[in-house]
């Protein structure tokens, strides 16, 4: 009794730090269908003990179109362009203002498209209110990993597929649901 506790115990805590450990800046969807728009959501975590995200940065990487963003109330967003009207490119975002304290995100919503089937990297600069600079541009396994969207031509499965893995998880919820009506109150074995 005294090993599975423990055992418990230290996979509760490691599933504790883990968390803290993986909180990085993320765009999601993290695969999202190419030629689309669709809603992605820019996410920046708040580490630092004892200050405020105040700044966030987003440099746009080639052939991600922003269209249109959605309001963030306390946040005020000024971009960086080329073009004007259907032909403007948006290279560069950077809302100000906010105020996210530790332990929180900043979190930004905007509608775009992917120009074709392939990663994209996005750069973020975040802003600290004592002045520190954190800069999420590294590879996958660093600390300040870059937010990364895979674009692909499909996102797989189609309808007659979906449709029968529903059909066998439903089959599979019946047994059990029949099983424990039959067994109830009597142990299995």
């Amino acid at each position: 009794m005294r090993k599975a506790s423990f055992a418990a115990a230290t996979t509760l805590l490691a599933l504790a730090f883990a968390d803290a450990a993986f909180a990085h800046a993320t765009l999601s969807p993290p695969v999202a269908k190419s030629k689309v728009l669709q809603q992605f959501t820019l996410s920046v975590p708040t580490e630092k003990e004892g200050v405020t995200t105040t700044e966030i940065e987003l440099t746009v990487p080639a052939g991600f179109a922003i269209d249109s963003f959605e309001p963030e109330p306390g946040w005020k967003r000024s971009e960086q362009a080329t073009g004007s009207g259907e032909e403007k490119t948006i290279q560069k975002v950077t809302w100000t203002g906010g105020n996210v304290p530790t332990d929180e995100d900043a979190v930004f919503r905007f509608n775009g498209s992917l120009a074709s089937s392939k990663s994209y990297k996005a750069t973020v600069r975040q802003t600290y209110s004592d002045g520190s600079v954190v800069d999420w541009t590294g590879p996958e396994s660093s600390d300040t990993p870059a937010p990364l969207v895979e674009g692909v031509s499909s996102l797989g499965g189609s309808t007659s597929t979906l449709a029968i893995v529903a059909l066998v998880l439903g089959g599979i919820g019946v047994l059990l649901g029949i099983v424990g009506l039959a067994t109830r109150g009597r142990p299995l074995a």
